[in-house]
């Protein structure tokens, strides 16, 4: 898998849409990305991309909060998403609507801050969080 997003990547295409349903697996144990029905070529400064995009439970929060300029990181933040639901078995981020999304992503992450998400206070976001420390990793189910 990581080697195909970097091969995206390599190449200026954003996949947009990573998730373990456009994972394929052959016989061989070779995995393939699929469906780039939503994939964008980038690198073009100031380009804007709809936050709609990628699948609610792999979509960034940055997207969640209405961001519309983007990169690889977007892709990078699904990945990350897969590997956990490849560990922990079920999703790790499964809102029902994108605000629950963003409530989910925050319970377990903790509150943006601009220490911890270098660029935040950059982003056009017009609610406030409660303050809440990431949850540990041996506590993430």
């Amino acid at each position: 898998m990581l080697r195909g997003v970097d091969a995206c990547h390599q190449n200026y295409v954003l996949h947009r849409d990573l998730k373990p349903g456009n994972l394929l697996l052959s016989e061989d144990g070779v995995v393939k990305l699929a469906d780039f029905g939503l994939a964008r070529t980038y690198g073009s400064p100031g380009a804007k991309f709809s936050p709609q995009a990628f699948t609610r439970w792999y979509r960034p929060m940055e997207l969640l909060l209405g961001a519309e300029e983007y990169g690889p990181a977007s892709d990078m933040w699904s990945v990350g998403c897969i590997f956990a639901e490849m560990f922990l078995r079920v999703p790790l981020f499964a809102g029902d609507t994108d605000m629950h999304q963003v409530n989910r992503i925050v319970a377990c992450m903790g509150t943006p801050t601009e220490a911890t998400w270098p660029g935040y206070k950059d982003l056009k976001v017009s609610m406030q969080f409660k303050s809440i420390p990431p949850t540990p990793l041996s506590q993430v189910m």
